[in-house]
């Protein structure tokens, strides 16, 4: 008679899967919860000793940044940001392009940023900056709405528009900005900086007593959450 020798079959370890499972999902949501929230990490790094030792006209609320609002509205406009660019006011929708010109450029010399490209006819702005239309051109009285990227200032590259205003909360009250138009150098220098909501659109304002200027980016960094405003005026030619 021959021997029989039983052999126990191997069985799948389930719950070993369901662990490297359940380890795998939680470290994914660490990440997205770390990239959420990096903008604000990076506001208390980079932005918030900037803000500090400027002089703001409306700077940042004095609450605690981390609420559950703020949470809310920070992951809303993460969202919003997955559907493409948002940071257009609604009022562009309604306006037709209709300039002289097609293009000048601007030149921050605090920033190292020369030549900088500003579009006059579309919105592409990871090919230069955007001159939003119905707005002054310089250096004619009124106000010039100037919109560009900004991201983290670790991601900052000069020659990437996608990246070119990453450093600009290091901007002051009186430093200036160069406008090359038409072959003619204008000097502009700084008087306000504000924080404004995103659904503020005043900075359209044209005011004709002066030549202004006004470049709007998004803040925090790497989020549509506020817009940043930097406003300045023509000096006298």
């Amino acid at each position: 008679m021959g021997t029989y020798i039983y052999k126990k079959a191997k069985r799948k370890n389930y719950k070993k899967i369901i662990h490297f499972t359940g380890l795998g999902l939680a470290i994914i949501g660490l990440i997205l919860g770390l990239y959420t929230l990096s903008p604000l990490l990076s506001w208390e790094i980079y932005l918030k000793p900037a803000f500090a030792t400027n002089s703001y006209a409306s700077p940042i609320p004095h609450e605690t940044i981390l609420t559950k609002k703020t949470l809310q509205s920070l992951f809303q406009t993460g969202t919003n940001a997955l559907h493409g660019d948002n940071w257009l006011p609604q009022t562009y929708n309604d306006t037709h392009i209709a300039t002289s010109v097609s293009s000048y450029m601007i030149s921050i010399p605090k920033l190292n940023l020369d030549n900088i490209i500003v579009s006059t006819i579309d919105t592409d702005l990871s090919k230069h900056l955007v001159h939003f239309p119905g707005t002054a051109l310089p250096p004619n009285k009124g106000n010039a709405a100037i919109f560009g990227h900004s991201t983290l200032p670790q991601l900052y590259d000069p020659k990437d528009y996608k990246t070119i205003f990453a450093n600009i909360h290091n901007l002051k009250k009186d430093d200036t900005i160069l406008v090359t138009m038409q072959n003619t150098l204008y000097t502009y220098r700084i008087f306000t900086i504000v924080i404004v909501d995103a659904e503020d659109t005043s900075y359209l304002t044209q005011d004709t007593d002066a030549s202004y200027l006004s470049i709007i980016t998004c803040t925090p960094p790497g989020t549509t959450w506020k817009r940043l405003l930097i406003k300045a005026r023509l000096e006298r030619i």
